[in-house]
């Protein structure tokens, strides 16, 4: 049970979102800029890197929810992002994709942690600034997500099918979209 009322039924950031459209406007343009917008990193890309974030912090709402996006625009390659759940460096992505997953993950602990080697290992791998730079902001706003669906007690749907419908939908209309609502 939320440590705050909220509507019934809306799981994770879903019912704060609802209940608050004063903030929800921002945290939505902000999503899709961050996750959408222009950057060297495809939108597939940037969900696996909140999926990654939200699994490492135990967040079984943002993670379920970014998966079933990143499962959606990875299309016949959607096994990538289970198994860049269960081991990215094991999984069959591109050195830069693991070395920008070792970036998240160290901005997942503490921004501090990233080193020059991090960044090197990166571009070496074929990151540019953009994607440097929006492996970290990902990381760090999904830190902030994860943090504000748990610290308010919401609740995760247990069915991983409840996902897919609804990371279908948002891979195909984006964070702006509000079901229900004119677009």
């Amino acid at each position: 049970m939320a440590h705050i009322d909220l509507p019934p039924g809306l799981p994770g950031i879903t019912g704060l979102l609802t209940s608050y459209p004063e903030t929800a406007k921002h945290l939505r343009g902000f999503a899709e800029a961050l996750l959408r917008g222009p950057s060297s990193l495809t939108s597939a890309e940037r969900e696996l890197i909140a999926t990654f974030v939200s699994a490492e912090n135990e967040c079984v709402f943002c993670m379920n929810s970014h998966a079933a996006i990143a499962r959606s625009l990875f299309g016949a390659d959607r096994d990538l992002v289970d198994h860049a759940i269960a081991d990215f460096q094991r999984a069959d992505l591109s050195d830069k994709m693991k070395a920008l997953l070792v970036i998240a993950g160290k901005v997942q602990q503490d921004g501090r942690g990233v080193t020059e080697d991090d960044v090197a290992a990166a571009r070496a791998a074929g990151a540019d600034d953009k994607a440097i730079h929006d492996t970290v902001l990902t990381a760090a706003a999904f830190c902030m997500f994860n943090r504000y669906v748990d610290g308010l007690g919401t609740w995760a749907p247990e069915d991983a099918a409840a996902y897919e419908q609804a990371g279908a939908l948002r891979a195909e209309k984006g964070y702006l979209y509000v079901a229900g609502c004119d677009e």
